[in-house]
């Protein structure tokens, strides 16, 4: 579809319109970023005497806003220098900047009547045609249009944008009875494609979809936990991933949202929903009242329920006592029916043996009285908040991460005997669930060959079809429905139709071992059959891969098995070149963390069509070993070689620095777009905003280069520097041991990495072939995973997760 939205004016550059203005910028877009210019100077600038008329006065809350924007951690730009499509302007002397905007987002301050004036204010600059959003988590969406024209209010609707706008996926989009569908349907395509984001359509109602749920499960975990004496940390060892939540779970994620912006939006519930039968869960709690009394809003303020604390251990996270207010020592939660359930992988078998198990038993009671409650209260939101289960499902998997949506863990538990459930317990039942169950209904979802292709619809009594997005591939739709051609227990290769294929990792956290590399040599044997155009090399968990199996790499080095490690190392190197050098196109599609060898294997295909949020970095120094699958040799090809195959003329050292300090210092990027200026990503690589069409769009890419008539590359040159390289590396890792920057063993390594990276102590620089530098990998490689210290490095990476600097 084209998107006719080129350029986006947002006001108010608080945190969040701030914010969106860094998104739209990420999006290739064009944006104006405005604010109010000042009532009043500030002792400085009056000591610098300037006037309220001064520009740098006028553009003083707006400068602030952009600036906060800029520094924020996680950053809200993929890079530092997309700010420049960001240009600043006040309200009073710029407002003329949003009349070409194709989408005017209002982001002020929450109150109805200032928003409203700033309507009026958009009504007579904007260009007809224009969308009009406010971006609000709860004020009422029609109301702000009030007294606008026909036209003004057809454009109009609300967009309420997850915190941060980067990294959340979900955008709730609130149409008016007035809004034109054809409006709703451009924008909607328009934050699905280009924005990258997962929408979902709420009604007008207060705190819309995900916030009036989340905030009712919130309340009720609180409550009943303050009712029955259930700890901080026992709540959170209930309620993160052994039922399907981020491990933030409930106490650590008010921590992380901040107390105070949490109880705001209960007490907002509180009074805008005075119809809703459950509306004093909303009220706040004594002990949040005196939590905000004592400033305990949790991360921002220091410590909320949770307070970091520094003792002989090392760093811990204290837990708030609820009767005391006291912090307290963390202490090891047991459940015995939690230990019990954890020992079951799948998740929906898990939930089932918890509910079937619950009576009688304090952990048990707690996670059933809870879910039902909630389960329960959701269905009597429907049609109230929204018509449709899925996307109030979608909401709630979005928005706040976990694994089901309320209707689909209702059908995961059985429909019919969690309504018998709920009938025990006292919880009321929706109108149209007891009309379901009386038509013989079992189910909210209808599926076929592991997907859900029908939904339940309460206004029509029926079950209707849900719509497919053909740029969606579920791998795990594809293997239920019988494509998956070859696999073991790490690695799977699937038929995604048309002639692709797809090299799949699932081992523990995708990390590659011998199994994986097997699969790969499989995957390339399938390649050869004329059925089969390309394949890409992609997945769909957590992360793409955060690098090789470092456990098998420690033990196989402590019991002396040499020659295993370095066949291990070997066919790594061999699967990688293969994959590079395939006949056919392999196209990568990373995402989340690529570490280590999964920044390997990224780089060694053809092609990468890699998601907006890859966070990309060889980082094996912090293990103590070097890349040796082909990453040295593929970060020397892609930065140094070039520029030398067209001058030679050019000192190589700078460039030199930037591939060594890449590896050295384990630089991982915090963006695709980050990672193409690091060489991890090259010319012609594509970037995906959305991350659900990451699949889709690879195969997309594979089939356009089969149609263009791919070749493989013919094997490259590598520049190699030399002993130039080795003295300069030599000089600079010298002089951060005696800073103090870098441990005596860290200096080993670089020495190690830079003898690699040099080609060698050759007198001039010469032309290497690739297979020159893959053998020093792998000899390098062999004399550090043999230190001690890299032993003792690999141990306290399995055991505590963070790199050891001995």
């Amino acid at each position: 579809m084209t998107h006719a939205i080129r350029k986006v004016a947002v006001i108010g550059a608080g945190t969040m319109g701030a914010a969106i203005a860094a998104h739209a910028a990420n999006a290739g877009l064009h944006v104006v970023l405005l604010d109010a210019p000042p009532a009043t100077l500030t002792p400085d600038e009056q000591a610098r005497g300037l006037a309220l008329d001064a520009r740098a006065v006028r553009n003083r809350l707006v400068q602030a806003g952009f600036e906060r924007m800029r520094k924020a951690r996680p950053a809200a730009l993929f890079t530092a220098d997309l700010a420049q499509r960001i240009t600043l302007g006040n309200t009073a002397d710029d407002i003329g900047l949003i009349a070409d905007a194709d989408w005017i987002v209002e982001a002020i301050v929450e109150q109805i009547e200032p928003k409203r004036a700033l309507m009026q204010q958009i009504e007579q600059v904007r260009r007809p045609g224009s969308i009009i959003s406010s971006n609000t988590s709860g004020i009422p969406i029609a109301a702000l249009a009030e007294g606008r024209s026909p036209e003004f209010r057809q454009h109009f609707l609300g967009s309420h944008f997850f915190n941060p706008p980067r990294y959340l996926y979900l955008l709730e989009l609130i149409p008016t009875p007035d809004t034109l569908p054809e409006v709703v349907a451009q924008f909607r395509a328009f934050a699905e494609d280009v924005l990258g984001k997962g929408v979902v359509l709420a009604n007008d109602r207060p705190n819309f979809i995900a916030n009036r749920i989340g905030s009712y499960l919130g309340q009720v975990r609180l409550r009943y936990a303050l009712e029955r004496g259930y700890s901080v940390e026992e709540v959170d060892n209930l309620t993160g991933p052994l039922i399907g939540n981020p491990k933030t779970a409930t106490f650590r994620l008010v921590d992380l949202v901040g107390l105070d912006v949490s109880a705001h939006v209960n007490e907002n519930l509180h009074q805008a929903a005075p119809e809703d039968e459950e509306r004093e869960v909303f009220a706040t709690p004594d002990l949040v009242h005196a939590m905000l009394e004592r400033k305990l809003l949790g991360n921002k303020a220091g410590g909320g329920f949770y307070k970091q604390h520094r003792s002989e251990r090392g760093k811990e996270f204290w837990p708030l006592n609820l009767q005391t207010l006291e912090y307290q020592p963390p202490t090891k939660v047991r459940f015995d029916l939690v230990g019990k359930a954890r020992k079951i992988d799948d998740l929906g078998e898990r939930m089932r043996f918890l509910m079937a198990n619950a009576a009688g038993d304090r952990a048990g009671e707690f996670i059933r009285d809870t879910t039902l409650r909630t389960l329960a209260y959701a269905a009597r939101r429907i049609p109230e908040i929204s018509e449709s289960l899925a996307d109030v499902d979608s909401a709630m998997r979005w928005g706040f991460g976990v694994r089901q949506g309320p209707f689909e863990l209702w059908d995961t538990l059985g429909l019919r005997a969690t309504a018998d459930q709920m009938r025990q317990l006292g919880i009321a039942l929706a109108p149209w669930v007891e009309a379901l169950l009386e038509q013989g209904g079992e189910s909210l979802y209808r599926r076929e060959g592991g997907r859900a292709t029908a939904v339940y619809s309460p206004a029509h009594r029926a079950y209707e079809p849900l719509p497919h997005d053909a740029r969606v591939i579920e791998l795990a739709t594809l293997r239920a429905q019988g494509h998956e051609l070859a696999a073991n227990e790490s690695a799977s290769v699937l038929d995604l139709g048309d002639g692709v294929l797809c090299f799949e990792f699932h081992s523990k956290m995708n990390s590659l071992d011998p199994l994986i590399v097997e699969m790969g040599f499989r995957a390339l044997e399938l390649l050869g059959d004329p059925a089969y155009v390309g394949m890409v090399v992609g997945n769909q968990a957590e992360n793409f891969c955060v690098g090789a199996n470092i456990s098998m790499v420690g033990m196989s080095a402590m019991a002396g098995q040499v020659d295993a490690l370095r066949e291990l190392v070997t066919s790594n190197q061999r699967l990688m070149q293969a994959l590079r050098f395939a006949p056919k196109p392999v196209v990568a599609a990373p995402y989340g963390r690529v570490l280590g060898g999964g920044a390997e294997v990224a780089m060694a295909a053809a092609r990468r069509v890699a998601a907006a949020e890859s966070y990309i970095g060889q980082v094996e120094l912090g293990v103590g070993l070097i890349p040796a699958a082909g990453g040295c040799k593929e970060l020397l090809r892609r930065v140094l070689t070039p520029v030398m195959q067209a001058s030679e003329q050019v000192d190589p050292l700078p460039l030199f620095q930037q591939v060594f300090e890449t590896i050295a210092l384990a630089k991982v990027s915090e963006s695709a777009e980050q990672a193409r200026a690091m060489g991890f990503l090259v010319q012609g690589d594509r970037v995906v905003m959305n991350r659900e069409h990451l699949i889709g769009e690879a195969k997309r890419e594979v089939l356009r280069m089969a149609a263009e008539g791919y070749a493989p590359p013919a094997p490259a040159p590598i520049y190699a520097v030399g002993r130039r390289a080795v003295a300069a590396a030599a000089s600079n890792i010298h002089q951060m041991v005696v800073a103090g920057y870098i441990s005596e063993y860290d200096q080993k390594l670089a020495t190690a990495l830079t003898w690699v990276l040099a080609g060698g102590d050759f007198t001039s620089p010469q032309w290497v072939t690739e297979q020159y530098i893959l053998d020093m990998e792998v000899e390098s490689f062999m004399r550090l995973a043999c230190e001690p210290r890299t032993l003792e490095r690999i141990m306290a990476m399995l055991q505590n997760g963070k790199p050891l600097r001995n």
